[in-house]
């Protein structure tokens, strides 16, 4: 008996649960950040690669999810894939200059993110003792790789502050430039000197490379672009698709995303019929589905009925009815 309330129980939760379909329509900007695929804010939006990895704040600002903290969004390039990514505790010149020991910007290496090469970190009032400042050697342009230790005190960016050019002489204050091959080489040097900024190298496109670049303070974090045919397919407008690519929550499989709430699993240009198609489709569905575990639980029950009917009784008063002999 304990068994068939069991079974019982299972089919009343499966009779209840909502088929898996991504539902509803993606936001396609936060704040003044255009939010485009493969990223997403609305879960079942872009790619399954970087769910939960941002959200939006009050519908204003756009934040990246990271091992060491959450950080505002300012910009986002998907012509060339990058994030611009504001770490609140690095210095600038808009003000004062503190000393902050907090936990450098890092990146999950797990995920499609990645430091761009175009990133360089400076360092303020390092402790000489325990950390290498000395002129960056010519060699290094050429193998970089033997020059991770040093942090280079006579790099461009410690004379040429953005904003500030001559911040450094004026409070006193020592620079070097240090390119890391890891996070923990920042959390490392983050131990041994007062501050820390990050500048980019931000493209203007008035020059040719690499003299189309000025330096911008921020983060810039790269992403990859899936490209699938189904999601070309989904989003190729001149087929009249116009949707966008998402995934189902459940399952991760592919979803277009069209509007009034409809879904596909190919494009927008075959869900013919009114706006409410695919749903009245899934209503239908579940309509269906409901109504077969309602009969399947309802045979259960007369099974279990019978069962209790018939069952042989095995203890109190034996009559002729009940022996086993």
């Amino acid at each position: 008996m304990e068994l068939h309330v069991h079974v019982l129980t299972i089919l009343l939760l499966i009779s209840a649960r909502p088929p898996s379909i991504a539902g509803g329509l993606c936001r396609d900007s936060c704040g003044d950040v255009p939010v485009r695929y493969p990223l997403g804010i609305d879960d079942g939006c872009g790619s399954p690669y970087y769910r939960s990895m941002l959200t939006c704040t009050d519908n204003t600002t756009l934040r990246l999810r990271t091992p060491s903290g959450t950080y505002p969004v300012s910009g986002a390039d998907y012509a060339d894939p990058h994030l611009v990514v504001t770490d609140p505790s690095m210095w600038t010149c808009a003000r004062p200059f503190t000393s902050v020991h907090a936990a450098p910007f890092s990146l999950d290496t797990s995920t499609r993110f990645t430091l761009s090469p175009r990133n360089d970190h400076l360092f303020f009032n390092c402790d000489e003792d325990r950390v290498i400042v000395a002129p960056r050697p010519a060699i290094c342009d050429r193998y970089p790789d033997r020059c991770d230790s040093a942090c280079d005190n006579a790099g461009y960016l410690c004379r040429n502050l953005p904003g500030c050019r001559d911040a450094l002489d004026e409070g006193n204050m020592t620079c070097c430039t240090y390119q890391p091959r890891a996070a923990e080489s920042l959390r490392t040097m983050m131990r041994h000197c007062e501050a820390y900024t990050s500048v980019y190298w931000r493209a203007v496109g008035d020059k040719f490379p690499p003299y189309d670049q000025v330096p911008d303070y921020g983060v810039r974090v790269d992403f990859e672009i899936p490209v699938t045919t189904r999601c070309l397919q989904c989003q190729d407008r001149r087929r009249g698709a116009n949707g966008t690519c998402g995934f189902d929550p459940l399952t991760r499989d592919f979803v277009c995303i069209c509007g009034n709430g409809r879904n596909s699993t190919t494009d927008c240009a075959d869900v013919g019929g009114s706006g409410h198609g695919a749903s009245a489709g899934v209503v239908a569905a579940s309509v269906v589905f409901s109504i077969s575990a309602a009969i399947g639980i309802g045979g259960l029950v007369m099974y279990i009925r019978k069962m209790r009917s018939n069952k042989v009784v095995t203890c109190g008063v034996q009559s002729n009815e009940n022996r086993f002999f």
